[in-house]
């Protein structure tokens, strides 16, 4: 997607007279030459006027961030009802986050490393015949068939069997009979840790296929919890 495209000297921004806001939730500290994001992917930065993102994808924490005009900082402080009153971040996840942008700056072979992963496991996948849609980010779709039931049973097979551990997207996000997994690779996994993603999936997928993972009535965990006490 072009964002912010020019055309001798003079930006599409400037010529349409609007105010330009990016939610980069998955290209913050992954995307640009320096994990600027995607805005610095593709050079506009400069172009910016308000710019969102997570601390939860690139830095593994928790919370988020808006950079900005100091009179919209001090705008949305006062007015967004749901953080009046919100605590701030622990000092501790500060410090944390701190030294995590030290890395993103001085380490640049942690990204290298990172989109080597992301390449080789996206082009697995569809190598394997997975639909992981047009993804451009290391957070990596994974779209198939079936209900919540049984995007359940799988996700909780890769996680126990195969110690894999990815989230799902379904139902009411996306339609009844469609699941999506959401895998996140890091600058920490390996050629070796790709081959065994790989291998999981294509033999996870095979079980979905072949109804393993279909239940026809979701346990009542009250009952397996009693159960589990009168065993004790």
């Amino acid at each position: 997607m072009i964002i912010c495209s020019r055309n001798r000297g003079t930006s599409k921004k400037s010529e349409y007279k609007f105010r330009l806001l990016i939610d980069d939730a998955h290209g913050f500290g992954s995307m640009g030459p320096t994990g600027g994001g995607a805005d610095e992917a593709q050079g506009c930065q400069d172009e910016v006027d308000l710019y969102f993102s997570t601390f939860v994808k690139s830095m593994g924490s928790i919370g988020a961030f808006i950079a900005g005009p100091k009179k919209v900082l001090t705008y949305l402080r006062y007015n967004v009802r749901s953080q009046i009153f919100a605590k701030s971040l622990p000092m501790i996840i500060v410090e944390g986050m701190i030294k995590r942008m030290e890395m993103l700056k001085t380490m640049p072979e942690l990204r290298e490393n990172l989109w080597h992963i992301v390449n080789r496991l996206q082009n697995g996948l569809r190598e394997k015949g997975f639909d992981i849609g047009t993804t451009n980010s290391p957070v990596t779709p994974v779209y198939m068939k079936g209900d919540v039931p049984e995007a359940t049973a799988m996700v909780t097979d890769l996680r126990e069997n195969y110690n894999i551990f990815c989230s799902i997207v379904v139902y009411p996000v996306i339609p009844k009979g469609q699941i999506i997994f959401r895998i996140i690779p890091t600058a920490a996994h390996t050629d070796e840790d790709t081959d065994i993603t790989l291998k999981a999936f294509e033999e996870t997928k095979k079980k979905l296929d072949a109804g393993e993972y279909r239940v026809e009535q979701i346990p009542d965990m009250a009952d397996i919890g009693k159960a589990m006490i009168g065993e004790m």
